[in-house]
């Protein structure tokens, strides 16, 4: 159990600098592209990165909510980043105005979608196998 939580931690730093590896370079190309493409950019390269796995930090012990923060602040970069914020400047609307949720909210959002699709396909096998039932 310990070697796992030790295998997360070390996964979840390793996609918080990658991450930040992204940001930086699209800082430095930010102002060539329009902020609509700036967006779009940060959303392929760093929120696919901060979505792929994250839902293994489900019911996350207290004393490794450490990994949470550091994926916030990468979302909170990304946010800066878009909207040429400071990073002393607050970025709750920011977030609000991108449609972006938090860590924990996304985590949440991802297995209820990930549920969701469970229980339609579910649902359709067994609408199907009535189906196969019902031509026997």
């Amino acid at each position: 159990m310990r070697s796992q939580v030790k295998h997360m931690v070390s996964q979840v730093k390793h996609m918080v600098s990658r991450c930040f590896a992204s940001l930086r370079g699209l800082r430095q190309i930010r102002r060539c592209v329009p902020p609509a493409t700036l967006q779009k950019m940060v959303v392929a390269l760093v929120h696919s990165r901060l979505d792929y796995g994250n839902g293994v930090l489900v019911g996350l012990p207290a004393y490794l909510m450490r990994q949470r923060r550091q994926l916030q602040s990468v979302l909170s970069a990304a946010a800066r980043l878009i909207f040429g914020l400071k990073s002393s400047d607050h970025i709750t609307d920011a977030l609000i105005s991108l449609h972006w949720l938090r860590v924990p909210e996304r985590i949440q959002y991802k297995l209820a979608v990930i549920y969701t699709l469970f229980r339609q396909s579910e649902a359709a096998h067994n609408r199907y196998e009535n189906d196969i039932t019902d031509l026997n």
